[in-house]
């Protein structure tokens, strides 16, 4: 099918609980590997090549396929200074692009209010899963929030916009007292009014799509089937964001890693498919992350928290390889036991920021980072 233009989106998929980089993109030829990892390892035979030294888990075919293609990223080594293992600090961290501090604004949702500055469209910025991730989250920017595609909708049991406006009225009365009752109900009356819009438009989406892809049944490849939907729909959604968990493996590593990449990995490729399908797949750019890697040594049955992790950048419009040095495995060049991370993952916010959405990156990601080369520059 022809590609016609139309505005990019970035899908970013996290992967919750801190992905263990090591058996993502296994160091296949390195002694040291094995030595760390005498139970949690990936066999030279088993893994997915990719050069002479690293290869993919081999439940990561699919993405093995989109990098022989080369649209797939490989950006090792990715992090912070001064990294945190706990879950909460570093995926905030990640959120809102602030190391140093406690940030008030999510990432995405900066981008999200430079791409649409009088917040005309509620639907600029899509979350595919339950609540709302602080990489969203930014004052007076409208995001959807999308647990069930054909089932969304505020009080979707209330079909008439009169009924559900009277019971976001008794929540306002619920938690608003005398004094604070007018700005609790106005707050709910204007995220009231984003999520009536936002449903009224996304429940149109399933009927301006079909596909011949065939997306397996499980929560990521459901999620990542809507946003090929609603992208199709053409309702000027710009971002998307979902989440897979969970990757927090202390226990049973084997097993779990190898089903969720699976997982992961079949739902990317069944979605690039459907966008190549339908003549989009130059239009969007996935990045995968998580918010931390795992400890280097394995714990006899997993891993535990550590640092210097990988994320990936897959897209028809990018420059596959590999991208930032693999950490090394040596005991003297070793962080207390975990890989040092050797680029900024702010370094990849801003490439996407700036060659792929066309937006100034320093206001969004508190500072200028420099930019890898896996994109071309967005058009002026």
């Amino acid at each position: 099918m022809a590609s016609v233009a139309r505005d990019k989106a970035l899908v970013v998929m996290h992967l919750n609980g801190g992905n263990d980089c090591l058996d993502t993109v296994v160091p296949y030829t390195n002694g040291l590997y094995y030595d760390f990892r005498p139970t949690i390892k990936i066999a030279p035979e088993d893994v997915l090549p990719i050069n002479d030294t690293l290869g993919f888990h081999p439940s990561m075919g699919p993405i093995k396929s989109l990098w022989d293609a080369g649209h797939v990223a490989v950006v090792n080594g990715i992090g912070y200074p001064h990294p945190d293992r706990s879950h909460f600090r570093s995926l905030d961290i990640w959120h809102t692009a602030e190391p140093e501090r406690i940030g008030r604004e999510g990432w995405l949702g900066r981008a999200i209010r430079d791409l649409d500055p009088k917040g005309d469209n509620v639907l600029t910025g899509v979350n595919f899963g339950r609540g709302l991730p602080r990489a969203l989250g930014c004052q007076g920017v409208p995001v959807a929030s999308v647990g069930n595609l054909d089932t969304y909708g505020l009080f979707p049991e209330l079909q008439e916009t009169q009924a559900r406006q009277m019971a976001l009225d008794t929540f306002a009365k619920m938690y608003g007292n005398a004094a604070g009752q007018d700005v609790v109900k106005g707050f709910l009356g204007q995220t009231a009014s984003y999520a009536l819009q936002g449903a009224d438009r996304l429940r149109t989406a399933p009927a301006h799509y079909t596909s011949t892809v065939t997306y397996a049944n499980n929560a990521i490849a459901t999620n990542l089937k809507s946003m090929a939907q609603v992208l199709c729909a053409d309702l000027g959604t710009r971002i998307c964001y979902t989440q897979h968990a969970s990757f927090d493996t202390h226990a049973g590593e084997l097993a779990t890693h190898a089903k969720l990449w699976q997982e992961v990995s079949g739902a990317v490729g069944s979605f690039m498919e459907d966008m190549r399908q339908h003549g989009r797949a130059d239009e969007v750019v996935l990045l995968i992350f998580s918010e931390f890697g795992r400890r280097i040594r394995d714990n006899g049955s997993g891993t535990d928290h550590g640092s210097g992790g990988v994320a990936f950048v897959i897209g028809d419009a990018v420059h596959g390889g590999l991208y930032g040095a693999y950490p090394s495995l040596r005991l003297a060049e070793q962080l207390e036991g975990d890989l040092h991370f050797n680029n900024d993952f702010r370094c990849t916010y801003t490439t996407l920021l700036e060659q792929w959405l066309g937006l100034e990156a320093a206001p969004i990601v508190n500072g200028q980072f420099e930019s890898f080369t896996y994109l071309t520059p967005a058009a002026a």
